[in-house]
């Protein structure tokens, strides 16, 4: 169960973080990779270590995700290299405006957040589950799967920080992962989301060491702590099996028990 080999894994956002945890994650399961982000020399360097390590092959693709251009270059070169692509995982995205009070959040921030968060899912998932239904139809592989990485935010308010246009977008992800299930359930692929909690990245490594959110952690996490590195790598996995075929349009909150209380 939950063998990858043979298999191709599309990661946005692989460059660092999150992405590329669940890259690696996919890797030691045997997976080949295409992972995406706008950093390429990133991408080269955890290809040659992956590749040397695992034995997996590894395509490293500059992507921009704001761009139809780019994504549908990046399709083009999993066609091109593999010829099939059994799992997409939108991971990429970001904010602006955070720690802003919604009655002074700036129209160019939302319209950033609202691009790079919730715009971007709909493009990447259009072009490669566009591409998975060709080759189930055509024969040229068994199944589809979308997983989309939203956040325990886009479920639930929070008191800690102001940040309107990052709820609104991550809510949203999760009823586009409700209504792309039902679209493409008949079409042989999956669309599932993962709402992480509080987990140490590039984005927000500075906010979460400060005393006060460290406070406020201990205080609303049941776990009382953030989440450690590889701990979201196995839903992600679950989800994107072959044998999780009968398992679409869900919402799983790695939170430590954040959106429990």
């Amino acid at each position: 169960m939950f063998d990858f080999k043979g298999k191709v894994v599309a990661i946005t956002g692989a460059s660092s973080g999150l992405g590329k945890q669940m890259a690696e994650g996919f890797a030691k399961c045997g997976a080949n990779l295409v992972i995406m982000a706008r950093r390429l020399e990133r991408l080269e360097a955890s290809a040659k270590e992956w590749s040397e390590k695992y034995g997996v092959k590894v395509l490293p693709v500059a992507c921009d995700i704001t761009n139809a251009e780019s994504i549908a270059n990046a399709v083009a070169k999993t066609k091109e290299t593999f010829g099939h692509c059994e799992v997409i995982i939108n991971n990429a995205g970001g904010e602006r405006g955070t720690g802003t009070p919604l009655v002074d959040f700036k129209k160019e921030d939302w319209d950033f957040t609202i691009g790079l968060d919730l715009t971007s899912v709909f493009e990447v998932t259009k072009a490669f589950a566009g591409y998975m239904k060709e080759n189930i139809e055509a024969g040229n592989q068994k199944f589809g799967r979308v997983i989309n990485i939203s956040s325990i935010y886009g479920i639930v308010g929070n008191l800690a920080i102001p940040t309107i246009a990052y709820h609104a977008t991550k809510g949203a992800v999760v009823n586009f992962t409700k209504g792309a299930a039902a679209e493409l359930a008949k079409a042989g692929i999956t669309v599932n989301a993962i709402c992480p909690g509080y987990f140490y990245t590039e984005l927000t490594t500075e906010t979460l060491n400060t005393e006060y959110f460290q406070e406020f952690a201990n205080r609303t996490v049941p776990m009382g702590r953030y989440g450690n590195e590889g701990e979201l790598n196995s839903a992600a996995i679950f989800l994107a099996a072959e044998e999780s075929s009968y398992v679409t349009g869900q919402i799983i909150a790695i939170d430590g028990g954040y959106t429990c209380i």
